[in-house]
């Protein structure tokens, strides 16, 4: 009666979406057609009230469902700082001998839609990494896109309608490269329509491995005080106060930091591309040269 992909899309949280990944890859036998169809909704009874397909069997929900909403209780703390992938590409990246990732890498779960679809979780600091695999290994093999989304709470939005308008939108793009959408909050996801003209949606895999890159080196060089006290400072608008303050911020700094401002040029960045620098920060860990 329902999909394997139907199971995902029933996802309302993170949390929810991950406990259904796990669940579709330790237990692949789920309710089938042949199965029992639960009861029609009634003052007393009626089906599951999370899928409204299968009869209950304890309580409110379906053996799969409570199953998985008793798993996603447990993944809460998992999920904040995890981030989903859905991939549109012309072939599926294989895990490497050894490796425990789809594609290589460390990833919290994995879904094959069919040979041009997959899906997955991973946690934030594992995204860098996951995508320079992708990069080494298939190079200019991988043509596609890769759209990265966050999870959500299931208030204002649910995954699968999230997971629904990356679907919608994966053939605008012509599959002549690999190419990366960042959707840092629901927002972007919502109206993409001024990032992506201001250039902070959309990138080609090394483009946005650069700015990753940029990311990191940031993180490393400015402590997280003097990343809060650049941020304010960018975002002041007297422009005579801001030409102040920033001879004073410049003069607290080491000479590494000052050289890196002044070669990024950062106070002439936009701020949609400085909102996109500290949201970047999240998923990146300290830079290490060599």
């Amino acid at each position: 009666m329902l999909t394997r992909f139907d199971w995902l899309r029933r996802s309302r949280t993170g949390p929810e979406l991950l406990a259904t990944l796990q669940y579709l890859e330790q237990m692949p036998e789920l309710p089938t057609d042949e199965g029992e169809l639960g009861p029609p909704p009634a003052a007393f009874d009626g089906p599951c009230a999370r899928c409204w397909i299968y009869p209950r069997a304890t309580g409110r929900y379906c053996a799969t469902c409570q199953a998985i909403l008793d798993q996603a209780w447990q993944l809460r703390a998992t999920v904040l700082r995890s981030v989903v992938v859905w991939g549109f590409v012309n072939r599926l990246p294989r895990a490497r001998p050894g490796s425990r990732g789809f594609g290589g890498g460390d990833i919290l779960a994995a879904y094959v839609q069919d040979d041009r679809h997959f899906l997955l979780m991973l946690h934030h600091g594992e995204l860098k990494s996951w995508l320079q695999d992708l990069a080494l290994y298939y190079g200019a093999e991988l043509k596609g896109l890769l759209q990265i989304f966050p999870t959500t709470g299931g208030r204002s939005a649910q995954m699968g309608e999230l997971l629904a308008r990356m679907i919608h939108q994966e053939t605008r793009f012509p599959p002549d490269r690999l190419r990366i959408r960042f959707f840092s909050s629901l927002t972007q996801i919502f109206n993409p329509r001024p990032y992506e003209k201001e250039g902070v949606l959309t990138f080609e895999v090394s483009e946005f491995l650069n700015t990753l890159e940029l990311a990191a080196v940031f993180r490393t060089v400015l402590r997280p005080d003097e990343q809060k006290l650049l941020y304010e400072l960018l975002h002041t608008a007297d422009s005579a106060q801001a030409q102040f303050y920033w001879g004073r911020f410049l003069g607290m700094l080491g000479q590494e930091a000052r050289d890196m401002l002044n070669a990024w040029g950062i106070r002439t960045w936009s701020a949609y591309q400085i909102s996109l620098l500290y949201e970047l920060v999240d998923y990146v860990t300290f830079y290490r040269s060599g």
